[in-house]
């Protein structure tokens, strides 16, 4: 069963594998590395994907129903940086379909989609303006790509781009499984001021065969709590943050992100259902009025000798 869902979806998270087969998650991963061994498959963080390095792209059936718990989690928290009256473009995908339906309640709201889903989960939002790219329809994930999708695009300018992906890496940045896919998501990233990035943990670490946004340009990245046993998808967390990426992490398993931030000395909202800022290095562009919904990790945790530590390794790195 476990080979029938990876063959079927391309990528399985072990929460939806133990989830399906009615078992435990320690279960799921004991067979995933089993069937690692025999070459039937390749085991990624807190998940399974397809042998071969390079996970293949999944059609929206099968997607919509992968990590749907950690997807509403992260639509949530994503909504929380959209402001009244602003004007923003939001991709293709199923986390973007998500947070598509959370701005329906956003006053004076401008959105430019290539995303028919994303188009029709805002469609009877009366206060909310959507804009639609030309291009060609792409079925798998009713997306318009093509030269058309991307021409629409040139001249645009708006405040931020809200876009998911096949998979998400500190080296690469975010990438996608086709090649008219990338190319438009590359237009909207063009006609953003910022760019974040709606990823669920089991992506993390995840390389995918053509680069959409290289991790210089993505401003903020909203994901979900990995599990506690993923070291790697909290190894790849830190090296996003390393390179200048916020990072904005939601509740997991159906939780709603709060208001308190997480970490050492955090408050009593519980682990699960809370949202964590990973700290940065340097100095990140802030979205405008979204200030005091993230909290800074150098203000809260380092004292003024702290502080002073932390600016002068920044200049180190940028010096190098």
């Amino acid at each position: 069963m476990i080979l029938e869902m990876v063959r079927a979806n391309g990528a399985v998270s072990l929460r939806e594998l133990a989830r399906v087969v009615q078992t435990s998650e320690v279960t799921v991963r004991r067979d995933v590395r089993a069937l690692e061994a025999e070459g039937l498959l390749d085991r990624r963080h807190g998940g399974a994907v397809l042998p071969g390095g390079f996970t293949r792209e999944s059609g929206f059936p099968q997607k919509s129903h992968l990590a749907t718990a950690e997807k509403t989690a992260i639509a949530d928290l994503a909504a929380n940086f959209v402001e009244e009256g602003e004007a923003i473009v939001v991709g293709a995908g199923t986390t973007t379909q998500e947070l598509a339906r959370r701005l329906a309640r956003v006053p004076g709201l401008t959105v430019v989609t290539n995303s028919l889903l994303v188009a029709q989960a805002l469609a009877h939002a009366n206060r909310v303006e959507v804009v639609m790219t030309g291009g060609t329809l792409r079925g798998s994930n009713y997306a318009l790509v093509g030269s058309g999708a991307e021409q629409s695009l040139h001249g645009l300018r708006v405040s931020r781009a809200f876009l998911s992906g096949a998979g998400l890496t500190a080296e690469r940045g975010l990438s996608t499984s086709n090649m008219l896919s990338a190319s438009v998501d590359r237009a909207l990233v063009q006609a953003a001021a910022e760019v974040v990035v709606l990823a669920d943990h089991t992506k993390l670490g995840t390389d995918t065969m053509f680069q959409t946004v290289p991790t210089d340009l993505i401003t903020r990245l909203v994901t979900d709590e990995p599990p506690a046993h993923d070291d790697r998808a909290a190894t790849e967390l830190q090296a996003l943050a390393d390179q200048g990426v916020q990072i904005a992490v939601a509740g997991g398993q159906g939780g709603s992100a709060g208001s308190g931030a997480g970490g050492p000395g955090g408050d009593s909202v519980p682990a699960r259902q809370q949202r964590r800022d990973v700290p940065v290095p340097g100095p990140r562009r802030q979205v405008p009025g979204a200030g005091g919904q993230l909290r800074s990790a150098s203000a809260s945790m380092l004292g003024e000798q702290g502080a002073g530590a932390e600016r002068a390794r920044v200049a180190d790195l940028r010096r190098r």
